[in-house]
């Protein structure tokens, strides 16, 4: 088999997963059954409150549960779940909650899922946090060598609490932290108080992310803009928090990522970062970072990764300065904002000019080496229902295509490499086949 007809293993690193909420009551313990009932009695009112601020569009949502009724129960039901990533070609995934993001029907208990912040009730939040866990182990435990299931974790809870459930989150096969983006009040990530959690989650080989959700909504009255403009950047907040603290200098052993929030704007903070700490003129009056022993861009390399969820076409050009094994691609299964169920539609106008050992890496296995996938199981699936770099409309002749990348690939991070400018972008243009449009 020639490498052009190697089908791809596909990760995707951002996919969704949830119960029905009300059947989440099992996995709750009966103490809380009563504040669980109330939480299930104030859903239409959530709903209306997400029609307010335009987050829910009801034609849409009739439309979309109308039409996708049978893939959406891959939300919750394996057998389902499984002929949906296969039929988009994806060999393994990592799994966050709230499958549904139109109606908010798979919330997890208590609003803890992609709601989750720091200012919840602790008792509730790490109830709900943990009911939901109970239920992800059972779940991705049918096919553990495809999926890596993201455990809930109230971090702002007290510190004994949270060690606990990331220790017994990966005891039960759980894989991957999932912290509030916001911490609301609450210590910020800087504080010495969430050392004992870092160190928990690298010795347990847990990465830590955020996800695109909570967001202050009270702040915003019905002016839709106003969220879709900060929504992505709550999530990516903790990460300047985490480096410029020493975090990740404290601990080596921890990788946090940002998912759901695209890439695009990572360039130029890493930009600003590392030339603050590398001595720029406009920082010429400040001390010394001393929490840090390295510019901001080695602990990006070695600890930082991004989920960029349905990767765009800018974020691709952008590849040479994130870091091609930066980006983790995600389909966002089964929301709707995500690439289910045309993912090899999507696949194919978005990578279709880009090389395939550069692909290989950043549609599967990086994140199989961010999440601990085994790629030798995945392997024979991925053979059987992975795209082909054909079945992309990348060209044969890959040669041509990397050396169309070339003078972008050198110029890399320009600010590193003595370039005034980034150069974005291939030479000349490969377009996609008129076959594989």
């Amino acid at each position: 088999m020639s490498a052009h007809d190697d089908p791809y293993l596909i990760i995707s690193s951002d996919c969704h997963a949830g119960l029905p909420t009300e059947r989440y009551r099992p996995y709750l313990e009966s103490r809380f059954h009563r504040d669980f009932d109330e939480f299930l009695a104030g859903r239409d009112r959530r709903r209306e409150e997400m029609t307010r601020l335009g987050v829910r569009n009801e034609a849409f949502a009739d439309r979309w549960f109308r039409e996708n009724e049978e893939g959406l129960r891959g939300g919750w039901d394996t057998a389902q779940r499984l002929k949906e990533l296969d039929g988009d070609g994806v060999a393994a995934e990592v799994v966050f909650p709230d499958a549904d993001a139109v109606d908010s029907r798979t919330a997890a208990p208590f609003g803890v899922g992609l709601g989750l912040s720091g200012d919840q009730d602790p008792e509730l939040g790490m109830a709900g946090a943990q009911a939901h866990n109970r239920w992800l182990a059972e779940f991705v435990s049918e096919h553990p060598e495809r999926h890596c299931g993201v455990a809930l974790l109230p971090v702002t809870a007290p510190v004994d609490r949270v060690v606990a459930e990331i220790r017994r989150a990966r005891e039960s096969g759980l894989g991957a932290l999932m912290i509030p983006a916001m911490w609301a009040g609450q210590e910020p990530y800087h504080d010495r108080r969430y050392d004992p959690v870092w160190a928990a989650a690298a010795e347990c080989g847990m990465p830590v992310l955020t996800h695109s959700g909570a967001a202050p909504r009270h702040e915003y009255g019905d002016h839709l803009g106003i969220y879709v403009s900060e929504v992505t950047w709550w999530p990516a907040r903790p990460l300047w928090f985490l480096l410029w603290s020493g975090v990740f200098e404290r601990h080596p052993g921890l990788r946090f990522g940002v998912a759901e929030s695209g890439c695009w704007w990572l360039p130029n903070l890493l930009w600003f970062m590392d030339r603050l700490y590398l001595g720029a003129h406009g920082g010429k009056k400040l001390s010394p970072f001393e929490e840090l022993r390295r510019p901001p861009h080695e602990y990006l390399d070695r600890q930082i990764f991004v989920c960029a969820t349905n990767t765009k076409r800018r974020e691709l050009a952008q590849r040479y300065e994130i870091g091609v094994d930066n980006i983790l691609w995600g389909s966002d299964f089964p929301h709707p904002e995500g690439t289910w169920p045309d993912t090899r539609a999507w696949l194919r106008r978005t990578f279709h000019d880009i090389p395939v050992a550069e692909t290989r890496r950043m549609l599967g296995l990086a994140a199989a080496e961010v999440f601990g996938f085994d790629t030798g199981k995945l392997a024979p699936l991925a053979r059987r229902i992975g795209p082909t770099p054909a079945g992309l409309g990348q060209p044969a002749d890959q040669a041509a295509v990397e050396a169309s990348w070339a003078r972008s690939r050198e110029s890399g991070r320009h600010w590193l490499t003595d370039g005034d400018f980034p150069l974005l972008g291939p030479d000349h243009d490969f377009p996609l086949p008129e076959a594989t449009r």
